[in-house]
């Protein structure tokens, strides 16, 4: 697949066009979006504008927010709305959260009335809520129909919906009561009451967080979750790919942050290097201004270190122990936290929980290194080194496992709290135990 796609591009980057529309002829939609998003914005748009007009449409579809907001300001308005018009009102509403105000303002305007208004129903909500990834496009079967006016009512509605494997279940205010599912109508019988089909709906409030309601709808398996507003009224319905978009977006964010960089959103090929430098420019000056501290850490024991030169070898392994184990430690409560295992509730928990951990770690390399600086370099510094490793692994655990916390409770992402910060204060608070524990045993 990576050499047609190569091929592909010598096409482009040569202008043969022609040769370029008949081999898109050949592919499948998601093998020309692989292919979009390895290109420039020129080349893309060129590319674009060769796809027949319902491939363009599916492609449009499935292309990331940025990609899509790129393609909009390099078309006509006249051809714009023809895709605009054809997303899903949760999808052109992410879709202008990318774009400039004054665009988003103008695709707007070029809706039909109907959509307009779906469109704002969601525009309605904040970022970041439920209601925001949700959609208005819904079927909502009334308690007192029987399975076949349910049936006649979806077939009727069906087109528009997001969803129809589960249906929202209301009375005549519209107050969710349950959800039935299409497999449970098209199994019985034609007079049966829906009422008695139903079952109880899992349901999310409209301004829920969106990632907590997409974790939920994933970890409980379903297809589909009815959003109410504050009186329980059903106002959309969220789906589980939808869920799954917003967990794997979560997830890259997450990913980003403990690598020390902020999330690109958006395919790596695709992104102009300028974007990928100050995605990770402020986390190196970060980094950069904590390893300011650990020299000036050293520079307060340059006198010890004189006294025994030997020390200064063993803090790039104090360091990196430090820091691993600390990361470690991060890496896993984030994961927790994400997951909805812990919260900030169990603070006192995690703690003790990673200062069994870091102390059983510190002990076992501890000794490792114990004996291995003291066949080398006496026993004397042997029992530093060991003593310090088993400090600096219960302390790095400590502090990996409640930063998370820490930045959860303070409303912040606790991914940001992890690697960069905790490689910084390891680092510093790890060779001040180091260097007061050398001075302890040695004498100096």
């Amino acid at each position: 697949m990576n050499e047609l796609l190569d091929e592909l591009e010598d096409m482009i980057r040569e202008e043969r066009l022609t040769e370029l529309r008949r081999a898109f002829d050949d592919l499948n939609v998601g093998d020309i979006v692989d292919f979009l998003e390895r290109l420039g914005v020129k080349d893309r748009a060129v590319a674009f504008r060769l796809l027949s007009k319902g491939v363009a449409v599916e492609a449009f579809d499935l292309l990331d927010q940025a990609l899509q907001s790129e393609i909009v300001e390099g078309l006509k308005d006249a051809e714009v709305a023809h895709y605009f018009e054809s997303l899903d009102p949760d999808d052109r509403v992410r879709l202008m959260d990318e774009m400039p105000a004054s665009v988003a303002r103008r695709m707007l305007r070029h809706l039909d009335p109907r959509e307009r208004s779906l469109t704002n129903i969601v525009l309605g909500y904040p970022n970041g809520t439920i209601g925001r990834q949700m959609s208005p496009e819904f079927v909502a079967i009334p308690e007192h129909f029987s399975v076949a006016q349910a049936l006649e009512k979806v077939s009727k509605a069906g087109d528009d919906a997001e969803t129809l494997y589960t249906l929202p279940v209301v009375d005549h205010g519209r107050l969710l009561k349950g959800v039935v599912s299409l497999r449970d109508l098209v199994s019985s019988p034609g007079e049966a009451l829906v009422v008695d089909l139903m079952r109880e709906a899992d349901s999310v409030d409209a301004d829920h967080d969106a990632e907590d309601a997409a974790r939920m709808c994933a970890d409980r398996k379903h297809l589909a979750v009815p959003v109410t507003d504050s009186e329980h009224r059903v106002v959309g319905i969220f789906t589980v790919d939808d869920a799954l978009d917003i967990l794997e977006r979560a997830e890259s964010e997450d990913a980003a942050r403990h690598g020390g960089a902020e999330p690109l959103n958006r395919p790596y090929l695709s992104t102009p290097v300028l974007q990928i430098m100050r995605s990770r420019v402020v986390w190196l000056l970060v980094l950069a201004l904590g390893a300011a501290l650990t020299v000036q850490v050293l520079d307060v024991f340059e006198g010890t270190i004189e006294s025994m030169v030997v020390l200064s070898l063993f803090v790039p392994l104090l360091i990196g122990t430090g820091g691993n184990t600390g990361n470690q430690a991060a890496t896993t409560v984030v994961r927790a936290l994400a997951l909805g295992d812990v919260g900030t509730r169990d603070v006192f928990k995690v703690l003790w929980r990673e200062v069994r951990v870091g102390m059983t770690l510190g002990a076992t390399i501890g000794v490792l290194g114990f004996l291995v600086a003291g066949l080398f370099y006496g026993w004397d510094i042997g029992t530093v080194i060991g003593l310090t490793l088993f400090s600096i692994c219960t302390l790095a655990a400590s502090a990996g496992g409640l930063m998370p916390l820490l930045g959860k409770k303070l409303g912040a992402d606790p991914a940001v709290f992890a690697n960069p910060f905790i490689s910084t204060f390891v680092d510093a608070t790890g060779l001040i135990v180091y260097f007061m524990i050398a001075r302890t045993v040695l004498g100096i």
